[in-house]
């Protein structure tokens, strides 16, 4: 007797587990966009109730205010628009600095708690002990109160060399731009792509020959070499802009305000205390035999941390290193309470002045938003791209 199949399930069925997962999902977006519509259309009938403009129409009116520090001019009769580009900017600055800084202080002093030396990894292991259990918003404060309190005033400001260093900030020398920085900056993306595509081989011909060191040391050759030969080609320029002490102020030269200053210490000098941490652990996480291999190969410590340990520990590092660069980001808008004009104390000025409150926080929200989603895209893909793929 021949036996009968089961009937098989449409995949259009109630029986169907995936049809039944699509439709919960479908039900539970509508429910979200029905409350986030009837949130949006009750604040805007209380607002019109009360008389409360609404709307981002203020962009494009007149600020009004003038802004202290700036990557580019402004004007108190330029847009808000354009206010809220040279927050996003200040915000930008202290953010990628920042970044770049806390990484290479917290990768050092997360390595140094692997020093034999035991005041290196006394001090490494005071460090993070101290500034971990600060809270940010006090050392900022604390940096503020030393830059503007300690230092001497403009008149007398300290000179150490070229620099100037007062409670107005810090004046350095700044080339003055023209046609051969522009050479310059061609060389430099030159350089970069060269050393994208060497990099690439590179990791071939290591699979196959085992020579390492060269893929560190020829891509940073290549980048010096191209910017080098576009500084030659646009003239070979030395041309500097130094600071000199005024009877007021220290005039020309570039400048470091004491807001700046204090926001990227504090930022950077928190930050690292996490990032040793999460390097440490990292490292931790290899097996001890990966050592006990190197030092096998001859390999002196500096050799087994760099091709041995770090490759290996990346796996481990990124995900928690990609929270702090996140925390940096979002923590530097404590900068309005040292007076640095970033995005969050250009939006409060426009919030007093407009009363658009809910837009001015949209705005903000957007923002950090957007750099957080960004900052994630970017260590997601690094994290795939040295993840270690067994074959």
């Amino acid at each position: 007797m021949q036996s009968k199949s089961p009937p098989s399930k449409s995949p259009w069925s109630w029986r169907s587990r995936a049809f039944r997962g699509l439709v919960y999902q479908l039900v539970a977006l509508a429910v979200i966009g029905l409350a986030a519509w009837f949130l949006w259309s009750n604040t805007l009938t209380n607002m019109r109730v009360r008389g409360i403009q609404s709307g981002f129409d203020f962009l494009t009116q007149p600020a009004g205010f003038s802004i202290g520090e700036s990557l580019y001019a402004f004007d108190s009769a330029e847009s808000y628009l354009r206010a809220f580009g040279v927050g996003l900017t200040n915000t930008l600055r202290v953010a990628i600095a920042g970044i770049v800084l806390a990484t290479l202080l917290g990768t050092l002093i997360g390595i140094g708690r692997f020093s034999r030396n035991g005041l290196v990894r006394g001090l490494c292991s005071a460090y993070v002990e101290l500034f971990r259990n600060v809270p940010v918003l006090l050392q900022l404060l604390v940096w503020y109160l030393v830059l503007t309190e300690v230092l001497p005033a403009i008149q007398d400001a300290w000179k150490v060399g070229p620099f100037f260093l007062s409670k107005g900030g810090m004046n350095f020398p700044a080339p003055v731009w023209g046609p051969g920085e522009a050479w310059v900056g061609l060389g430099l993306l030159g350089g970069l792509v060269a050393a994208w595509f060497y990099r690439r081989w590179a990791r071939r011909h290591f699979e196959l020959t085992g020579h390492a060191r060269s893929m560190f040391w020829l891509p940073l050759l290549l980048v010096l070499a191209l910017a080098f030969a576009g500084w030659v080609a646009g003239g070979a320029s030395t041309v500097l802009d130094y600071p000199r002490k005024g009877e007021f102020a220290v005039e020309h030269g570039g400048a470091l305000t004491p807001e700046f200053m204090a926001l990227l210490l504090g930022l950077t000098m928190y930050t690292a205390a996490f990032i040793a941490e999460v390097v440490r652990s990292g490292i931790a996480s290899v097996p001890g035999g990966q050592a006990e291999a190197a030092a096998a190969l001859g390999l002196d410590r500096r050799l087994e941390i760099r091709l041995i340990l770090l490759p290996q520990a990346l796996r481990v590092i990124i995900p928690p290193l990609t929270n702090q660069y996140l925390n940096l980001t979002k923590n530097s808008s404590l900068a309005v309470a040292i007076g640095y004009p970033d995005i969050v104390s250009i939006a409060n000025t426009a919030m007093n002045q407009t009363g658009r409150a809910v837009e001015c926080i949209a705005i903000l929200m957007s923002v950090y938003l957007t750099l957080s989603l960004l900052t994630s895209a970017g260590m997601n893909w690094y994290n795939a791209r040295v993840a270690i793929k067994e074959r």
